[in-house]
């Protein structure tokens, strides 16, 4: 299914997307090209245009595949059915919109191809410096056309890149007062499509991710996984995008530091 001819063309439409739906809006943005979606998290003009380009593009490259784009399901949820549709396109149009509303980087484009709720393809893309990654469920991992093995930082402790955003009080306090501890802790860059490479290159070890949204997080798994890293459920099961409802994933630079932390997360149940 995913073909070298396939890779070529999601990688073109979604540099096409980069360069005339929101690269052109980097720093301009007006105000009122900016909307409020729920607290901290907004929509902007760049986010829509590029979700209507990756959309008509995708649709026309597999006719046969759903699209599930995050602007469309925000806007009818019933979208959402589509992921359980035998091959569906997921699109995040913008990851990481908060910083790009601010003129900051990192953001990018995620896009992943699943079968029967199984991804089989996933693309990253960084806007601002144009590192491409991309992946196949069984094909490896690929940088700018370069095969790459995730490694560890090699740091004792590990690095770990926790989000509490979106935690309530007291899963917050067991973040910091049973997990910190046996980690380094350093900031989350709000964008997926830096996380995930974050733990493939050496950046960090860890990553804990409560919202796992299919637009987010597809691409971004198999990506890891077929780096030689882990991306699953605290429970070690594999993630699927039909199963959206589900919270709570862990990622890791190896698999045994994905063992390890998710001891220490079993502990806290």
């Amino acid at each position: 299914m995913i073909t070298p001819a396939l890779h070529a063309a999601v990688e073109t439409i979604m540099r096409e997307a980069s360069e005339h739906a929101i690269l052109p809006h980097y720093q301009k943005l007006a105000a009122s090209q900016i909307d409020a979606k729920a607290p901290d998290d907004v929509v902007t003009v760049a986010d829509k245009q590029a979700e209507a380009l990756l959309t008509d593009r995708l649709s026309a490259l597999l006719p046969e595949a759903a699209v599930v784009g995050e602007e469309a399901a925000f806007a009818d949820p019933a979208v959402m059915e589509r992921l359980k549709e035998r091959l569906c396109w997921t699109v995040d149009p913008l990851d990481g919109t908060n910083n790009f509303a601010y003129g900051k980087a990192p953001f990018g484009v995620l896009v992943a191809l699943a079968d029967k709720g199984e991804t089989i393809g996933g693309w990253i893309l960084d806007c601002l410096t144009g590192r491409f990654c991309r992946t196949d469920l069984g094909g490896g991992a690929w940088i700018d056309g370069e095969r790459i093995t995730a490694r560890t930082t090699g740091q004792k402790p590990p690095v770990a890149a926790i989000s509490t955003i979106f935690l309530d009080d007291g899963a917050r306090e067991k973040v910091l007062t049973h997990i910190a501890p046996h980690y380094t802790l350093v900031d989350i860059p709000r964008c997926a499509a830096e996380q995930y490479p974050r733990l493939v290159n050496g950046t960090n070890d860890i990553s804990v991710f409560n919202r796992t949204l299919p637009w987010d997080h597809a691409a971004g798994v198999l990506f890891l996984n077929e780096a030689g890293g882990k991306a699953a459920r605290p429970d070690g099961s594999a993630y699927r995008v039909d199963e959206y409802e589900r919270r709570d994933l862990i990622g890791a630079s190896s698999p045994a530091l994905w063992d390890a932390f998710a001891e220490v997360v079993a502990k806290l149940a």
